[in-house]
């Protein structure tokens, strides 16, 4: 595959106002990808464009606009609104093309830009190699003349219509009246829709993280801090807490006493829960490497598979479409149920494990723990310049004397990182104190290599 000059593992991300990240490349992007998506027939072609709340959406989302307009495609402006459902208006709106501007749980200083397609998903490398080679082309080609201007309006009731599409995918006999729900949505993309949602179904809401400010997202709050849910729902003595992240597309749960469940728990407590009811598709779920060995043996202790993909949620929905899968994700909490959506949707998941909550009559906390988590580690080591340590034949024989090591009884994943000049190198096995020994070897290879 060429080699990518500005989309990485999810669409375009950096640093705002530092390339790539900047308005003139938001502009290429818009006249790139608005040329790609606009067929040759007469008819008007739409863009739809969402955001989070950081204070840089302001300046790309302009850029894109006047790129898409540019080249003849109308543009309607959802305002902050979670990246699936982004994905899920774009579809509905028969849009040509979807856009969603977040850097999804990074800092407020990062943003980035994510393309979906008429079909609601992700684009394929294709596609973004593609919209790439226009980026780099004049930017006088293919423009629009003075009449076939695009036409750009704002769509006022976009976050209403999720929060219905949302209720819809949570059983109609059920409601959460009675329970105590801390939400906590990372001061982001879901700071409205998701305490309404979440009302409306009944629940008492107790909310944090949703008084955006431009540069408080994801900062002290959100998925990638829950001790600030957790904290609050031992304090109002909650029933559950709901963590998202900055676009709303991963979660974290925590229990009524304030543990913390990831996404291989919340995959297991679902995905037991499917089987049972018979609405698992394709007899398992998919996972990527990263997910913990306990999962994968307790789905083959019910008869269900596990199958791994690369890290990312495109390479788990990629899977999830070529194999007929209705359920797959990430430890990290990104969690995809295509019966309702074509990405991972933090909203949506949590709502399946409420349900699963009410259903079983028991607490979160007896639901948490489906599973006792194989003894994992991961290490990171910054590597520098443009050597490829992992070619190096003393890092391939410590992985291979690690998993000799280990002996069928633990896992071995050493990765570069698609965002950084780093090697990730994480093992698990029941022996803790040779899991510690495997990965320590590794590293010394990787940083003398």
């Amino acid at each position: 595959m060429s080699k990518r000059a500005y989309f990485g593992t999810d669409g375009i991300r950096g640093q705002a106002n530092q390339h790539p990240m900047t308005a003139e490349v938001a502009l290429r992007v818009g006249l790139a990808a608005g040329k790609l998506f606009r067929s040759q027939d007469d008819r008007r072609h739409l863009v739809v464009i969402g955001k989070d709340t950081r204070l840089s959406g302001y300046m790309i989302e302009p850029a894109l606009v006047a790129g898409f307009a540019s080249v003849g495609m109308d543009v309607r402006l959802f305002g902050p609104l979670p990246t699936p459902a982004v994905a899920m208006m774009t579809r509905s709106m028969r849009a040509d093309l979807g856009v969603m501007i977040s850097a999804s749980h990074n800092d407020f200083a990062d943003n980035g830009i994510k393309l979906f397609g008429p079909d609601g998903y992700k684009l394929s490398d294709d596609q973004e190699l593609k919209i790439e080679a226009l980026m780099d082309e004049g930017l006088q080609e293919g423009l629009a003349p003075p009449r076939g201007l695009g036409r750009v309006k704002r769509i006022d009731d976009a976050q209403a219509r999720y929060v219905e599409i949302i209720k819809a995918t949570f059983p109609r006999n059920m409601s959460l009246s009675g329970l105590r729900i801390v939400i906590d949505c990372a001061n982001g993309a879901a700071y409205k829709v998701a305490p309404t949602a979440l009302y409306e179904l009944g629940a008492e809401v107790i909310e944090i993280g949703v008084t955006p400010d431009g540069t408080n997202i994801n900062a002290e709050c959100g998925s990638t801090h829950p001790e600030a849910m957790a904290k609050l729902v031992r304090e109002y003595r909650a029933d559950i807490g709901i963590a998202l992240d900055g676009d709303a597309d991963r979660l974290v749960i925590c229990d009524e006493k304030g543990m913390v469940v990831d996404g291989d728990q919340i995959m297991a407590i679902i995905a037991l829960a499917y089987a049972k009811a018979g609405k698992l598709k394709a007899g398992g779920v998919v996972a990527t490497v990263m997910s913990n060995l306990g999962l994968e043996r307790l789905m083959a202790e019910h008869g269900l598979t596990l199958e791994r993909t690369s890290v990312g949620d495109r390479h788990v929905m990629a899977r999830m479409r070529e194999g007929g899968f209705n359920l797959g994700g990430e430890q990290s909490g990104h969690v995809i149920l295509s019966d309702f959506s074509t990405t991972g949707d933090g909203l949506i998941a949590a709502l399946q494990v409420l349900a699963v909550m009410i259903e079983s009559g028991q607490p979160m906390s007896a639901l948490g723990r489906q599973f006792e988590p194989v003894p994992q580690l991961l290490e990171n080591v910054r590597f520098t310049g443009t050597g490829k340590p992992l070619e190096a034949t003393t890092v391939k024989q410590a992985i291979a004397d690690g998993e000799a090591q280990l002996n069928g009884a633990g896992r071995i994943v050493v990765r570069p990182s698609g965002t950084e000049p780093l090697i990730r190198i994480m093992a698990e096995g029941d022996d803790p104190a040779l899991v510690k020994k495997v990965v320590k070897s590794i590293v010394s290879a990787v940083k003398a290599a």
